[in-house]
């Protein structure tokens, strides 16, 4: 076993128990306060009421839930292998195991819903939909920028880079990130175990946002939607200027290679990253948009649309982006290929 994978089953034993911690956590907080929300249950609009269309959208989602978990199950299966245990790719595993459950938090629900005609959704389940929704969506917002800051101490500093990046760090990096995480999602989740819910329990979305939630409210939401908007802004902006940084000094340390071919070469190990990146924030962005500029009554089905580029189609796409143009992990693919054939 490396040393990244010994980092890895430690941390990730470490992050078990500090979920189960903040769960029970949220359990006592919900028990103590019992019936102050007067809230049983929440509606979930989806995106459309028109029973003609359930079953293609049940057909579509399920297969881009299968596609995105087969797929982050073979990268994760493909970073096994032993000429792969390089921070890069210990870095591309936990992107690809957060991308499962990212997903998992909120499509196997929706498709429950779609088949068996239910809309509705528990109060508490609802409250760890959002909970563990908010803590793999900060999980891979902060993936991405470690895997940003890998490339650019990579390319800017390769004589440096197996002492700069080692198990240790990147270890550190990662528990970190897992830390940040649970914290704002546990910190968002008890504070809406203090609000009252009114009647209107219709959420316009396909899932439980903790934004939209608060919209349902009838107590006062001024201290959650404080909270709310500057830790998100602090979870989006810094992360992104990050990101921005690394390939600052990336982009600067290509200009001054003379040859063409090493430029591309060397500009090559980051496309795949940047099309990620790209996805997940243009999909952001397209969400605050579209919340802020589009018709009232169209307000919820389109931000539930949008929402689906960084929720379903992001991690979906991961694993094409991450693999195709990639000569280790294809090499990885074929061996892995040959061993199952090998037992049959």
């Amino acid at each position: 076993m490396s040393k990244f994978q010994m980092y890895g089953t430690f941390l990730a034993c470490h992050c078990v128990n500090i979920v189960l911690a903040s769960l029970q956590t949220i359990s006592m907080n919900y028990m103590e306060i019992g019936n102050q929300t007067a809230m049983s249950k929440f509606i979930l609009l989806g995106f459309s009421e028109d029973m003609d269309l359930q079953p293609l959208l049940f057909g579509l989602f399920l297969s881009m839930y299968l596609v995105t978990v087969f797929g982050n199950l073979i990268i994760l299966a493909i970073t096994s292998d032993s000429h792969l245990h390089t921070p890069m790719y210990f870095f591309l595993s936990n992107l690809s195991f957060t991308d499962i459950c990212f997903t998992s938090t909120t499509l196997p629900k929706m498709l429950v819903n779609i088949q068996m005609q239910n809309k509705a959704i528990t109060y508490e389940g609802c409250l760890t939909q959002m909970y563990f929704f908010m803590i793999f969506a900060g999980l891979d917002d902060l993936l991405l920028t470690v895997m940003a800051y890998d490339r650019f101490v990579a390319i800017c500093h390769p004589l440096h880079y197996t002492v700069i990046m080692s198990p240790r760090l990147c270890g550190l990096l990662l528990l970190l990130s897992w830390l940040i995480c649970l914290t704002y999602s546990l910190v968002q989740s008890l504070m809406v175990l203090r609000v009252s819910f009114c009647q209107e329990t219709e959420i316009p979305h396909f899932f439980c946002e903790h934004a939209q939630i608060l919209k349902l409210a009838c107590s006062d939401t001024l201290v959650n939607d404080i909270v709310l908007y500057f830790v998100t802004g602090l979870l989006g902006v810094i992360p992104l200027i990050g990101i921005l940084f690394s390939y600052s000094r990336i982009i600067s340390s290509i200009m001054g290679i003379s040859s063409a071919g090493r430029k591309y070469k060397v500009f090559s190990t980051c496309g795949s990253h940047l099309s990620v990146v790209s996805l997940f924030y243009g999909a952001g962005l397209g969400v605050y948009l579209t919340s802020g500029t589009a018709h009232p009554s169209r307000k919820g089905t389109i931000n539930a649309i949008v929402s689906v580029m960084y929720t379903v189609v992001t991690p979906m796409m991961n694993p094409f982006i991450y693999s195709l143009r990639n000569k280790d992990m294809m090499g990885a693919l074929r061996k892995l290929i040959s061993r199952i054939s090998s037992f049959y």
